[in-house]
């Protein structure tokens, strides 16, 4: 019903826009450039849901924020699909946000029989919010961002490079996550690059680590330093290509 609030309003607002939601609770501008998205999370104790609506938004900004996912990822999550995004001003130049907004409560009004009016809050106010600041936290910590993602893994090919030899090789790298924390992981190096027992040896220490380039940079900095030359080399590097996948 929110769906409905929102294309509803707009079609009130600007009838000549081409817009429509999709199965997967989007809302497209001509059938193929998204203006809304939206995403939740229901638990036993607490819900999560957001929406955005794409006004006059800075498109070099939105771009940088929109990292797509890191490729070789496996989970049973709702995938995220990389959609063309437009503003509403590029197709409706006059429309200000004063009256999107007042259009949206009018709309929510008609939807749920109520008859509140517009106001801008502070949603950081913890006078009218109790605890958001906390709640807030949590949402940004480690603990919830991947201590609550359900389990992943991620299966992908590290491309290395030693430019003192002009020696290019490939590795593949077979990573599980569970509560956040490396279960599993597995190195297939050739051998000409890295002895064995050190592609073992990175495996195994980052088994049981959280899945966090700092933490993981860590874990393997007591073997870095175990090495020299050209081990010490081909090491740092496989550890830099691994940790780009982290993150």
């Amino acid at each position: 019903r929110n769906l409905k609030v929102v294309t509803e309003a707009l079609r009130g607002l600007q009838p000549d826009l081409d817009i429509r939601a999709t199965e997967r609770f989007d809302i497209l501008m001509n059938g193929c450039f998204k203006i809304s998205g939206t995403a939740s999370r229901l638990s036993r104790k607490s819900s999560y849901h957001h929406c955005t609506l794409l006004h006059s938004a800075d498109p070099v900004a939105l771009s940088t924020l929109l990292r797509p996912s890191s490729p070789g990822i496996h989970s049973n999550a709702t995938p995220s699909i990389s959609s063309p995004v437009t503003n509403l001003t590029d197709h409706a130049p006059s429309l200000q946000w004063e009256e999107l907004l007042e259009a949206l409560v009018q709309q929510y009004n008609k939807e749920f029989g109520l008859c509140a009016t517009s106001s801008l809050i502070d949603p950081s106010d913890e006078s009218l919010f109790p605890g958001v600041g906390r709640m807030a936290a949590e949402l940004c910590s480690w603990e919830w961002t991947f201590g609550k993602t359900p389990k992943f893994s991620i299966e992908t090919q590290l491309e290395l490079t030693d430019k003192h030899l002009d020696l290019c090789c490939p590795a593949h790298l077979l990573m599980e996550v569970k509560n956040g924390l490396v279960d599993r992981c597995q190195l297939d190096v050739p051998t000409d690059w890295l002895p064995p027992n050190l592609s073992v040896q990175i495996s195994e220490v980052l088994v049981g680590e959280r899945f966090c380039p700092h933490r993981a940079a860590a874990a393997v900095t007591v073997l870095l330093r175990s090495q020299s030359g050209q081990l010490h080399r081909r090491m740092h590097l496989l550890c830099d290509a691994m940790l780009s996948v982290i993150g």
